[in-house]
Formats: structure tokens, C-alpha cells, sequence
């Protein structure tokens, strides 16, 4: 069997997707002429042309402003829908998207919108395709304690979400911060995550799991900078959401072959392979483990490990976890 059929046989499993990050030119473009709202672009194809990032803060720009087109519950519903056809058609059996609420409630839409129509789609996704989820609210780190606090509240008196994560530009915005934010959450029984490591430093990583108590850390790619960090993380098997064709495009990694995914699954470390915002970075689930496969050469056995990992590192029920080692032994014989 060929590496890329190997790849497409895998139940998948992904763990590190934005929600928003999966809103493609075209439906941006829909969404604007339905709701009325200009962009900056003259074409879809102008918007994607624009899709050139230096670093974090050059992406995360444009991802703000494309937001602005989302404003109905059938919008989120659009956008959730749309991610999860190609999910489908990528062989995911099982999703814990992010999504940013604050990026949304700051123009005035209610937390119950957004996240109403996400979870229509995600219930949808269940029925037609059999496809199960967790759904992650996304704290955006580079706004207030308070303001984070705030829409916590809202979350749980709305029961819309499973887990509480932590995203955006991690320069100068240390896990800590929101030390209280996740301890309410911890108290709620929400899972924890957040991102740690990409561009902030390995102590970021120790921050989110003593500080915040993170069960998951979304990135990770600069733990190996710390051994004794790298040793604790494989003793404890907390699971790395990594994002190689994202850490390539922001400039975190120079390329795909430098990318430290190989050796981070070699140094014992739970990794995944994840899309994070695909619609920017110019692949989905299967795409990324395509090109991350063979710019590093992973072996059949690895890539069966990595689609391992990200069921055993997920959020889903025992009985659901045990279904898709089932799936996956019987698809692959490993």
C-alpha cells in the first residue's frame, strides 16, 4: 500500500482546528454578499492571493477582519457545515474544534448564536456522517482576565461547550494570565487545553500544565528546547496538537523537512498531526499528513502512531475510543 493510500485509510482523529481558520474565500465572499458586509478584496481569488504570512500577528490580521462576515446563527451553521464535509471526505471520525467567541460577541452577537449554530452543524455531523465531537471554546489570550471571565460565564450558563482553551499571540500574553479563567473552568468539569510553545517559550508549555492544569497542549513544536520538559512530557503522555503545514506558513519552522514532528514522535512525545487553520495554510487533515509524511519520511508504523495518538489523546467517551482503535487496527493491520 502507498504511503498516500495508507493516509487516506486512517480513521482520523483531529484535535487542532479553528473553526473560524476553515472559512474558505468563496463562502467569506457568500456570507459578505448575504449579510451585506464589504471586504477588503475585490475577489476570492484576491483573498487567497493575500495569504501571505511573516509570522502570527500577519495572519492573525486577516483572520480577524474575515470574521467581520459572520453575523447569524445560520452563518456559524455554514461554516461548521462546510469544515465538516471535508472533514467527511478526509476520513475524520472524531473533531474537537476551537472556536473564538469573543472575536464574535465583540461586534455585539450573542454567545448563543455562535455557538448555537456550531453545534447544530457538529449534532448534523453525527447523523449524517457518523462523525462525533467535543466542542472547544478558545479564550483569546492577547484580551482581558475579565473579559476572559466574562465569556466563560456566558458558556456555562449556555452549556454549549465541553472544553476551554487558550489562542492568539502568545508574545507577552504568558498562560498565567488566566490562571483564575481556568480554575473556574477546572471547577465546572470542562476540559482544558491550550496553546503553549509555538512561538512562545518551552515555559509557556510548563505554565499551561502546572498553572492552568492543560490536559492537552495545542502546539508544543519548542519543548525539545528543554529536555527535562521533553522527559516529563513523555513520562506523563500529555498529548501535542502539532500543526506543521501552520508552523511552516507562520514562519515557526523554516520548513517542512526542519520541522521537528519527526523528532518529536522519536523522543517519545504524544503527537498528532493537525490542520489548525486550513483554510490559510493550504491544507486539511489528509493534505497535512501527506505533506508532513513525506517531507520527513515517516514510516507507516509512524503515521498509524501519530493517528493513534490523537484517539487516545482526545476527549471522546472510552466506549467511542475503543470503536476507533477498532477502525484503525482494522484498516491499516498495525
Amino acid at each position: 500500500m502507498s504511503r498516500v493510500a495508507l493516509i487516506r485509510r486512517l480513521p482520523k482523529v483531529e484535535l487542532h482546528v479553528h473553526l473560524e481558520g476553515t472559512l474558505e474565500p468563496e463562502l467569506a465572499f457568500a456570507l459578505a454578499d448575504r449579510n451585506d458586509i464589504p471586504l477588503p478584496f475585490a475577489s476570492p481569488e484576491a483573498m487567497r492571493a493575500a495569504y501571505r504570512f511573516t509570522d502570527l500577528q500577519s495572519f492573525l490580521d486577516i483572520y480577524y477582519a474575515s470574521c467581520s462576515v459572520l453575523l447569524t446563527e445560520q452563518d456559524f451553521y455554514d461554516l461548521t457545515w462546510a469544515y465538516v464535509q471535508r472533514a467527511h471526505a478526509d476520513n475524520i471520525r472524531h473533531v474537537e474544534p476551537f472556536f473564538d467567541p469573543q472575536t464574535h460577541t465583540s461586534r455585539g452577537i450573542a454567545f448563543s448564536v455562535v455557538a448555537g449554530g456550531i453545534r447544530r452543524a457538529l449534532a448534523d455531523a453525527h447523523v449524517h456522517f457518523g462523525v462525533t465531537s467535543r466542542l472547544i471554546l478558545c479564550i483569546l489570550r492577547d484580551l482581558t482576565e475579565h473579559d476572559a471571565m466574562e465569556t466563560l460565564d456566558e458558556a456555562l450558563r449556555e452549556g454549549l461547550v465541553d472544553g476551554l482553551g487558550l489562542d492568539s499571540g502568545e508574545t507577552g500574553n504568558p498562560p498565567s494570565k488566566f490562571a483564575r479563567v481556568f480554575a473556574r473552568a477546572r471547577t465546572a468539569r470542562l476540559h482544558l487545553v491550550a496553546h503553549a510553545g509555538e512561538e512562545g517559550p518551552p515555559s509557556y508549555v510548563t505554565e499551561a500544565l502546572d498553572v492552568l492544569g492543560a490536559e492537552r497542549i495545542d502546539h508544543g513544536v519548542r519543548v525539545l528546547e528543554d529536555p527535562a520538559l521533553t522527559e516529563r512530557l513523555v513520562m506523563s503522555g500529555v498529548c501535542l496538537t502539532v500543526c506543521p503545514s501552520s508552523n511552516v506558513a507562520l514562519r515557526v519552522a523554516d520548513t517542512m523537512e526542519s520541522h521537528p514532528l519527526r523528532r518529536m514522535l522519536e523522543a517519545g512525545l504524544r503527537v498528532t498531526i493537525n490542520s489548525d487553520d486550513p483554510a490559510y495554510f493550504g491544507g486539511y487533515l489528509h493534505d497535512t499528513y501527506v505533506q508532513a509524511a513525506e517531507a520527513l519520511d515517516l514510516s507507516d508504523a509512524q503515521l498509524v502512531t501519530l493517528a493513534r495518538n490523537a484517539i487516545d489523546g482526545s476527549f471522546a467517551s472510552q466506549t467511542r475510543k475503543d470503536e476507533l482503535r477498532a477502525e484503525l487496527e482494522l484498516a491499516t493491520g498495525y
